[in-house]
């Protein structure tokens, strides 16, 4: 009980102060927040890289697939973002 009330005390906090620092990119004039865009370009990437994965037979040895191909997507979205989006 205290364990899930703390664990959305965090996602709260981290919504709050996560929403203040979310860059906006602007496509034919429509506001699109910059993750939307990662995240969409690593889920193409992520179905781009499945044919390959198949044709190599290694599919069959990468399970569970739902949380091999989201952190595919994860780890694609974050290298475009880190790439094109960061100010460090």
């Amino acid at each position: 009980m205290i364990a899930r009330a703390l664990c959305y005390l965090a996602s709260g906090i981290l919504m709050l102060t996560a929403a203040g620092c979310d860059p906006v990119v602007s496509i034919a004039g429509a506001n699109f927040p910059d993750w939307l865009l990662c995240a969409g370009a690593g889920a193409i990437l992520a179905a781009l890289c499945h044919p390959l994965f198949v044709a190599a037979g290694l599919e069959r040895e990468l399970r569970p697939l739902p949380l091999f191909y989201g952190g595919l997507i994860a780890m694609f979205a974050l290298i475009g973002w880190v790439t094109f989006f960061s100010r460090a």
